[in-house]
């Protein structure tokens, strides 16, 4: 067991605040409120005014984010006049959170580009429609979906990369399960079996997001000021971290995927398919191969002995060995057979290339608060925080504890097991 890092009881004692105290501040429901932030509701994230008041507290003038996601750290760093990087591998999550960087365009021309887009659609210019079953479940109205892809076409045809187009391209992005009567999950699945009241008209929805967005740009600029912190958000593996420059960050706050096979990849297929960027769900297998092997999903034809015979995981494995064994057994007996001793072992390789790739790109004594929570598949428990904060340790930082903010998996009603977790803030220092 290591020490504990200097800052993290202090930090721990200042950030239980009302939205910490709730649980909130580790969701990323709070910053459906605010500006920019509410553009796109990720499945995944945490409350942008915790992570700020997290950088306030610790003088931080440089922030990594390894899971970068939909960009609530950065955004929260420009919040605070703090430079950013993020990382995010899933290609179509960084280009939203990239999209809502661009806020500081200028909010007349998004709205000049609605105004636009808006008049080729009413042109009825004829589109092709996908051919994927999902598409035809959530939009049975094909009246509906054929405005839809009209404006998606209309978006398609703006200038490539320029910043308007980006805002025109996510508030787009933003109204595609609106102009669809499919339900969604907590966790942002399609449920085209569940059927919602309120079903939006794709025109007035696409204005009303593109007004929504102009007025928060406005909201914004005249918070922040002319010039805002630089925040970027790279299309890249947290466990390589390319493109940002080594000893460049004096803080990290992020939070993983957790160890509960939560599907990122399927997520957004709905949109990824509406977009034209795949055709079905074979299509996701190459996402699925880089992404961070947090569920069943991810895990393809790889072979745990890489993991298991890896210096990686070296400092758990004598811990590790005896769940990965118990989870080997207890597959055996369920109909599902889900392969979750091997997910546990991807997860915790890729996460030891995480922390070797950190300590390449922070400064010495960083401080860093990985948002997290521990696992329990099929009941076999894996106490994620500590095995996380040791191989920390082995990649070259100096120590590490754990705040527990929350319960999780308390109500055992529908659940797949009955054990116990918990979520809070992994600290380790540098």
């Amino acid at each position: 067991m290591s020490t504990v890092p200097s800052f993290a009881a202090e930090t721990s004692e200042y950030l239980l605040g009302p939205a910490s105290a709730s649980g909130s501040a580790t969701t990323f429901a709070d910053n459906m409120k605010l500006p920019v932030h509410r553009w796109y509701r990720y499945s995944a994230g945490y409350s942008s005014e915790w992570a700020g008041r997290l950088m306030k507290h610790w003088g931080a003038t440089r922030v990594l984010d390894p899971f970068g996601g939909s960009g609530t750290t950065c955004l929260a760093a420009q919040e605070r006049g703090v430079s950013s990087y993020a990382t995010e591998v899933h290609p179509t999550v960084a280009r939203i959170a990239r999209a809502k960087l661009a806020w500081q365009a200028n909010p007349d021309d998004l709205r000049t580009v609605v105004r636009d887009v808006l008049g080729v659609v009413k042109m009825g210019r004829p589109v092709k429609i996908p051919s994927s079953p999902l598409v035809s479940k959530c939009f049975p109205n094909k009246e509906s979906l054929t405005d839809l892809l009209r404006v998606r076409d209309a978006i398609t045809a703006l200038p490539s990369g320029e910043p308007v187009s980006e805002l025109a391209w996510l508030a787009f992005v933003s109204i595609i399960r609106a102009c669809s009567p499919a339900g969604t999950a907590q966790w942002q699945y399609v449920l085209p079996n569940r059927t919602k009241s309120r079903v939006a008209e794709p025109m007035t929805a696409f204005e009303t997001a593109g007004e929504t967005f102009a007025a928060d740009m406005e909201a914004r600029s005249f918070m922040l000021g002319g010039e805002p912190a630089e925040a970027q958000v790279l299309t890249t593996d947290a466990r390589t971290l390319d493109g940002v420059p080594d000893l460049w960050a004096d803080a990290v706050v992020t939070s993983p995927p957790y160890a509960n096979n939560y599907d990122y990849a399927d997520a957004l297929r709905l949109e990824q398919i509406v977009l034209g960027d795949i055709q079905g769900w074979s299509d996701l297998r190459p996402l699925r191969d880089v992404l961070l092997r947090s569920a069943t999903q991810n895990l393809g034809r790889w072979r745990a002995e890489e993991a298991l015979t890896s210096p990686l995981m070296a400092p758990i494995i004598d811990e590790f060995l005896p769940v990965y064994d118990e989870l080997t057994e207890v597959r055996k007996t369920k109909g599902g057979n889900k392969a979750y001793d091997r997910m546990l072992a991807g997860y915790f390789f890729d996460n030891a290339k995480v922390f070797r790739a950190l300590r390449c790109k922070t400064v010495s004594g960083v401080k860093v608060c990985y948002v997290v929570g521990d696992s329990a598949p099929y009941g076999v428990h894996a106490p994620v925080e500590r095995w996380l904060g040791e191989l920390a340790l082995a990649a070259g930082f100096s120590s590490w504890s754990f705040s527990k903010v929350r319960d999780r998996n308390t109500k055992w009603k529908n659940r797949k097991h009955t054990h116990p977790l918990h979520e809070g803030y992994l600290w380790i220092e540098g």
